[in-house]
């Protein structure tokens, strides 16, 4: 293994970005997802209940959850992303991944933003109105093609995971 892709593997600083083969970035990614994907169920269930209010105030509140989330799991994910060399298409996949998922935290803190102003009108008292929900549904389609990009990260290029003598351990008998 050359040296470049070994370093690749190994933190910038195991305090803040966790021990080599456990990162914290995949592990705080959770946090922003899935108050994301709830803050989406709760838009599309506010469109439906006959006193959508509370699915409403809940959706806005994991939305903020998730962005603050997301800019925790930023810092770790850029330390991660010292990690990879310069130049080498892992480096560029991580470019990517981080630009989409700035882009789409901004635009959840900006759908927060707006939800902030009331309901619109037109809408039912209490239902999220039809534009932040759209905000919310193309940040969350943003945030599927950034997680493949993450997943590719790991499991195509290895990045912060175990070196690949490590990785044949757990498939020895």
């Amino acid at each position: 293994m050359t040296g470049e892709l070994h370093e690749a593997k190994r933190p910038v600083s195991a305090v803040l970005a966790g021990p080599y083969g456990h990162p914290f970035h995949p592990m705080l990614v959770a946090v922003p997802i899935g108050a994301w994907v709830a803050s989406m169920v709760f838009d599309l269930a506010s469109r439906f209940a006959p006193d959508p209010g509370f699915l409403a105030e809940g959706s806005k509140w994991l939305i903020a959850i998730g962005v603050l989330g997301a800019l925790a799991a930023a810092m770790a994910g850029f330390l991660d992303l010292f990690a990879i060399p310069a130049g080498t298409p892992a480096f560029r996949t991580g470019l990517l991944h981080m630009g989409l998922n700035l882009v789409i935290t901004a635009a959840y803190a900006a759908g927060f933003l707006w939800r902030q102003t009331g309901p619109a009108a037109g809408t039912s008292a209490g239902e999220v109105a039809l534009g932040p929900l759209l905000l919310s549904a193309g940040s969350l389609a943003l945030l599927v093609v950034s997680g493949y990009l993450g997943g590719k990260l790991a499991y195509r290029y290895g990045v912060r995971v175990a070196d690949e003598a490590t990785q044949a351990g757990g498939f020895r008998r």
